[in-house]
């Protein structure tokens, strides 16, 4: 049934590419909410060495992901088959946030898709990585990319995404610091 690895081989690095969705867990230190997201777009995430990911962070309506890591770095990332045989790999480990100021973002920016609305890459180091049956996972079929979030970034001149970050990503839904005022600038390119 599960089966913990040392390292992300060939088979998970193939079946991690062929979601097109994810979902990420966190959680604050002590009390507060526990928050999952859903993450679209397959190109918004990468395996950059047989322990360590990647994924692209666009804007949203809450900046839960970002708190919770610079508060205490926990995070989770999940994949679920919904198609083929049926599996489950969840990557737990140690997240840290790059944002377009740090040294390394040019360099990971360039591992994604073009996306607008990019306001910091999730590096995580995993400390377990672990696959499981995913019996109880429904099939479900994939149609397409949902385009309303990169359509929504484009609309948005940078000011209007300056104030939009400043609202909505300076902390989280309880009260733990986001993104700080500086961070709240839109870059000017995208991934």
């Amino acid at each position: 049934m599960g089966k913990i690895h040392d390292r992300i081989n060939d088979r998970l690095r193939k079946f991690i590419g062929a979601q097109p969705v994810y979902f990420v867990a966190t959680a604050p230190e002590h009390g507060g909410h526990v928050n999952v997201s859903p993450k679209g777009y397959a190109d918004t995430f990468s395996v950059l060495d047989d322990t360590t990911v990647a994924y692209l962070d666009l804007d949203g309506s809450g900046v839960e992901t970002i708190a919770h890591l610079r508060q205490n770095g926990r995070i989770t990332v999940m994949f679920c088959a919904f198609s083929g045989p049926p599996n489950i790999v969840r990557l737990y480990g140690t997240g840290r946030v790059v944002v377009p100021e740090d040294p390394e973002f040019a360099e990971l920016i360039k591992r994604f898709g073009p996306h607008p609305g990019v306001r910091s890459v999730i590096v995580v180091d995993c400390d377990r990585i672990a696959d499981s049956c995913g019996y109880s996972v429904p099939f479900m079929s994939f149609d397409e990319d949902r385009t309303l979030l990169d359509e929504w970034a484009q609309r948005k001149d940078t000011q209007a995404k300056r104030a939009y970050r400043a609202k909505h990503n300076r902390e989280s839904i309880d009260g733990i610091p986001g993104l700080a005022p500086e961070e709240t600038d839109p870059v000017v390119h995208h991934s």
